[in-house]
């Protein structure tokens, strides 16, 4: 019966460890209906997701600057709101780490390096990091597939290649777009996001 206990405590230790990490314990999943969220953008404006008002859906992007894989996907990234904000999807990059404990995600550092990269797209900073625990994103880049009803129709990795752009083989997010403008379910919905935690502001 100790033993049992002893176990217990340890698990609810563990998981109150988790949490205070800053990792959410739920997220969305294919068919929730994404909250809309008011974040400042490089340029210094609030923007929402209502702002763009002739949006087909939205390829919301939780990356930084400092993640060797957010910045291994960068150029594919912009390419790909290039390509897809012309068929009505917009990239909107969020970044979700805390700049007390990742200096180089600070709003100066966002801003210099979407100038650096000449980012097509608005880069939000998530201040105070209550954007990403209501998406459930725990990686950088981690993406989630909106249609015009905001509701999610694929999360997960951009592809299946984060390290090698030319050996990619399958698209997830173009793909899962294509079916929606077919008027059809993505095939394939959810993946895994390859990328550094995010990084939360400790909880004393």
């Amino acid at each position: 019966m100790k033993q049992t206990f002893k176990l217990v405590g340890l698990l609810l230790a563990g998981a109150a460890l988790w949490m205070a990490a800053g990792m959410p314990d739920s997220g969305l999943k294919v068919g929730d209906t994404a909250p809309d969220f008011r974040l400042k953008n490089i340029d210094g404006k609030m923007v929402s997701l209502k702002d763009y008002k002739k949006a087909k859906g939205f390829i919301v992007t939780f990356t930084c600057n400092t993640c060797p894989y957010a910045v291994m996907y960068e150029d594919r990234i912009i390419e790909l709101h290039k390509k897809m904000e012309a068929k009505g999807y917009p990239v909107i990059a969020i970044q979700p780490n805390d700049p007390s404990v990742q200096p180089g995600d600070s709003f100066s550092k966002m801003q210099q390096r979407a100038k650096e990269k000449k980012f097509p797209f608005a880069y939000l900073m998530d201040e105070g990091q209550k954007v990403y625990p209501q998406y459930g994103a725990t990686r950088t880049p981690h993406l989630f597939l909106l249609d015009n009803n905001l509701k999610v129709r694929y999360f997960g990795a951009l592809d299946d290649n984060a390290s090698d752009a030319t050996a990619v083989t399958k698209r997830y997010v173009e793909d899962a777009i294509a079916a929606l403008e077919k008027g059809k379910d993505p095939e394939v919905t959810s993946t895994k996001a390859v990328g550094c935690t995010i990084k939360a502001k400790k909880v004393n």
